[in-house]
């Protein structure tokens, strides 16, 4: 029930320490608005975090070769190791129950490509269909190179947005022919990919033509897996630490390299990085937690103090009341519902001000690993649910020593 005399009683006590109550509002306010800010950065870096791994399906392995560094079965260090479609096929027949998608490319670089009078230098890869989802490219206009390409080795192509920028302007590639080495390609889809401009000046091509057409034969540089999804990152991570074991030792095996000669074949498993970025982050989120919360604590101190004071200085008033009949919880209750009050204003105050300014500054904040600072709703509400007990807390012992005062000791206090 609304207790209006209750209510101008608070106002009272607040308006005679107009200072110290300011002061503690704002050390109040300062805690929680400096708290919601640092979970809003914390937040802002796991979404670049995330952003940077957005561009590679969850849990890519990428297999790549190096030169050798020892001797091996009579065959002296220093060989330059070179995949083959065999290396591909083994790769996929062993372990093809662990495999979510797999692909083999092989990369020109820095090539001439041509559309009527327009030229431009790009990249162009052989790839297999499944590389699209390795790389998570996305279709925006035809489709990406499909199974009936490889097996019938077609000459077509699909382009990444760049690349139709630059050559086809506003014009519908679909269809068009594009010259690659003095070979014409028709054009099949166009991509766009998160990671950006770099991945946007590719050109993909059916494995099986490039090998074809620009006399590779059967080579190929790269490996490319996603492994089938576990239900925890624990279970992903052993998962994938004993297939890139295994499969190293299937590639040194079938290629003549020496078990411990680490340069002849690289592996790089992203779920191994991401434990690594991911860590990172928590470890800063936790820190930021740490000095919001240190922060609050502080303020509700100075809650607490302030309380303490007001208790002192309203002693005779809390002695007459008792002796009129007050009872203890009723003191106990005044006293915190100064206290709680103060908290709350300051922390809605300082609430409100912490999202207003990440709305307005976060979208201008651009970097590769800060992205759309942000706290979740619910969050923002738990903390200042716990601001409130905090003050509760900080109020309660003054009232607790203010309902101990016998009222002969309050009236005679000056």
């Amino acid at each position: 029930m609304f207790n209006v005399e209750r209510w101008q009683e608070i106002f009272e006590a607040i308006a005679k320490n107009k200072l110290r109550t300011f002061l503690t509002g704002i050390s109040v306010a300062s805690g929680i608005f400096i708290l919601v800010i640092l979970l809003g950065v914390g937040k802002g870096l796991q979404n670049g975090i995330e952003k940077q791994f957005e561009r590679d399906a969850d849990g890519i392995i990428e297999v790549w070769t190096g030169t050798t560094a020892k001797e091996y079965k009579g065959l002296n260090p220093g060989r330059q190791i070179q995949f083959r479609n065999s290396d591909y096929d083994i790769s996929v027949q062993k372990f093809g129950d662990l495999l979510d998608k797999k692909a083999a490319t092989y990369s020109f670089w820095n090539s001439v490509i041509v559309y009527g009078k327009e030229t431009g230098n790009y990249q162009y890869r052989g790839v297999y269909p499944d590389y699209q989802a390795i790389e998570n490219a996305t279709i925006v206009n035809g489709r990406f190179i499909n199974n009936n390409d490889l097996v019938s080795s077609e000459k077509v192509a699909a382009i990444g947005q760049k690349v139709k920028l630059d050559l086809f302007k506003d014009k519908n590639p679909i269809g068009e022919q594009i010259v690659i080495n003095n070979i014409n390609f028709k054009v099949v889809g166009v991509f766009t990919d998160p990671a950006g401009e770099r991945e946007e000046s590719r050109v993909y091509l059916p494995i099986t033509t490039t090998q074809k057409a620009f006399g590779i034969g059967d080579r190929i540089s790269n490996l490319s897996f996603t492994l089938t999804k576990k239900a925890t990152y624990e279970e992903a991570l052993a998962q994938s630490n004993k297939f890139t074991k295994e499969l190293d030792q299937l590639l040194k095996s079938k290629n003549t390299i020496a078990p411990d000669d680490e340069s002849a074949i690289g592996i790089n498993n992203s779920i191994k990085n991401a434990k690594q970025f991911y860590d990172l982050n928590l470890y800063i989120r936790l820190f930021f937690w740490w000095v919001g919360i240190c922060t609050i604590i502080a303020g509700v101190v100075g809650v607490s103090n302030i309380m303490l004071i007001i208790v002192k200085e309203r002693t005779k008033e809390i002695g007459i009341r008792k002796a009129l009949g007050a009872s203890p919880v009723s003191i106990i209750g005044m006293i915190l519902h100064e206290s709680i009050f103060i908290t709350t204003i300051a922390g809605f105050v300082g609430l409100l001000s912490s999202l207003l300014l990440l709305e307005l500054v976060g979208p201008q904040v651009s970097s590769d690993y800060f992205l759309n600072p942000e706290v979740d709703f619910s969050i923002a509400l738990t903390t200042l649910i716990l601001l409130v007990v905090a003050g509760a807390l900080a109020g309660f012992f003054p009232a607790y020593r203010a309902a101990k005062i016998k009222p002969i000791v309050a009236l005679r206090d000056e």
